[in-house]
C-alpha cells in the first residue's frame, strides 16, 4: 500500500504546484515504470520453481510476460507524455488482467484482492495525470 504514495503524492502535487508539472510528470512517469518493472519481477521465482512443467503456464512463457512488462517500463521512458499516458494505463492494466487470468493459480487469493485495490488506484492516478494533461493543453491550443 505504501506504493501508492508516490503515485498520489505527484497526482496532488500536480494540481497544487502545476508550475512544476514538467519535473512532476517525469518523476511520475519514472515511478510508474520503476513499478511496472518491479511488478514484472514477481513472476521470476515462480518461473524458477516450475522446472519444466507446462501447467498452466510453462517457465519460458513465464519468463517472456517478464520480460513484455519489463522492456514496456523502459520503452515508457523514451516517449512523450501523450504516449506515456496511454502505455503506463494499458500496462498496469495488462498486468491485473496477466495475474487474474493466466497467473490466478500461483498467487493466494488476498493477493489478487490487494493486486486488484492497488491497480485500479494505480490506474486512477495515471487517468487523472492524463485528464490533467490533456485539459492543460487543451487550453494552450496545441
Amino acid at each position: 500500500m505504501a506504493g501508492l504514495i508516490p503515485f498520489i503524492a505527484c497526482v496532488a502535487a500536480l494540481f497544487a504546484m502545476p508550475q512544476h508539472s514538467v519535473s512532476l510528470l517525469s518523476y511520475f512517469y519514472l515511478y510508474s515504470a520503476g513499478i511496472l518493472a518491479f511488478m514484472a519481477g514477481v513472476y521470476w521465482p515462480i518461473a524458477m520453481q516450475l522446472e519444466n512443467r507446462c501447467y498452466p503456464l510453462s517457465p519460458l512463457v513465464i519468463m517472456l510476460l517478464s520480460q513484455v512488462f519489463f522492456v514496456t517500463a523502459g520503452v515508457g521512458l523514451l516517449l512523450s507524455t501523450p504516449a506515456q499516458i496511454v502505455l503506463y494505463t494499458l500496462a498496469y492494466l495488462g498486468l491485473y488482467v496477466t495475474d487474474a487470468h493466466w497467473m490466478r493459480v500461483y498467487w493466494p487469493t488476498w493477493y489478487l484482492r490487494l493486486r486488484l485495490v492497488l491497480t485500479l488506484v494505480a490506474i486512477t492516478c495515471q487517468l487523472t495525470v492524463a485528464a490533467w494533461f490533456f485539459l492543460l493543453h487543451s487550453n494552450h491550443s496545441l
